[in-house]
């Protein structure tokens, strides 16, 4: 082993210990970016994949995975300049209208996306728009809670893809639309906060089309070697600027053509009271 493998491998394995920590203290911490090589992303993957295997041997299920930094403003809003991906497990999805706990999450942000649903693999290193809408059994209005386990969100590229694309929850819309025949990329999004307005955006705004984002993971997602299959859920990123979380918060937000999707999250942790109330 070289010497550089092995020090990427002591990083790998404190920053995995790092994030961890901080999810199950319920407490942000430090960049991870310093203790890997610098913008190795392949080596933040690497502590995203280990993750995610910890995650599924505790009992979690992959469902899915989700896109992030589409969207111009969200990647000034955070620093970056280009995409990356997360997985999403069935523990961060909630249902819609649900009241979410603000104790699943640390510094929670609310965007609204597209989400498509699989009926086929996507396995192939290039993917078209075509075959993604061919692959597609429908698609939903959906919100996603980011998150991040860096306090202050202080982030880079490596330490969101660490941080499993800053994932948090996610929360789809009961509307089904087949994607054939849609103009994704033409569709509008309106997010309220109660009765204001506070994130408007287009299809265009993910990647051009949310088409091209899906396409894009398709395709990066290969050359991980973790392909898109059948049945999974596809967050494909934000349509507008995402907006901070405050406990006892309601959101709703309407894409045209695919209705509405709504989260309110409580005004306070709700803690179990007693080991019966875990879950």
């Amino acid at each position: 082993m070289s010497p550089h493998s092995s020090t990427r491998d002591l990083g790998t394995a404190e920053a995995l210990r790092q994030l961890t920590e901080a999810r199950a203290r319920r407490r942000p911490g430090s960049p991870v970016r310093d203790l890997l090589p610098a913008d190795d992303i392949d080596a933040a993957y690497a502590v995203q994949a280990a993750w995610v295997q910890a995650g599924t041997a505790a009992g979690a299920r992959v469902v899915g995975r989700k896109i992030g930094l589409t969207n111009p403003a969200v990647r000034a809003q955070l620093g970056v300049d280009q995409p990356d991906f997360g997985v999403l497990l069935d523990t961060m999805q909630s249902a819609d209208g649900a009241l979410i706990d603000v104790a699943r999450t640390l510094q929670p942000r609310i965007e609204a996306e597209i989400a498509f649903v699989l009926a086929q693999d996507l396995p192939a290193a290039a993917v078209t728009e075509a075959e993604v809408v061919a692959a597609t059994a429908y698609v939903v209005a959906a919100l996603e809670i980011v998150d991040s386990r860096i306090a202050d969100w202080d982030i880079d590229i490596v330490d969101t893809v660490a941080d499993n694309a800053s994932s948090g929850l996610f929360v789809l819309g009961a509307q089904r639309r087949e994607p054939d025949g849609l103009d994704l990329a033409d569709c509008t999004m309106t997010m309220w906060r109660g009765q204001q307005v506070v994130s408007r955006g287009t299809g265009a705004a993910c990647l051009g089309n949310p088409l091209s984002a899906v396409a894009w993971l398709a395709g990066t997602a290969h050359r991980y070697g973790r392909p898109l299959r059948a049945g999974e859920i596809v967050l494909s990123g934000a349509l507008g600027p995402m907006v901070p979380v405050v406990p006892g918060d309601g959101f709703r937000a309407e894409i045209s053509g695919l209705g509405e999707v709504s989260a309110t999250f409580t005004q306070a942790p709700q803690y179990p009271t007693s080991q019966g109330d875990a879950e």
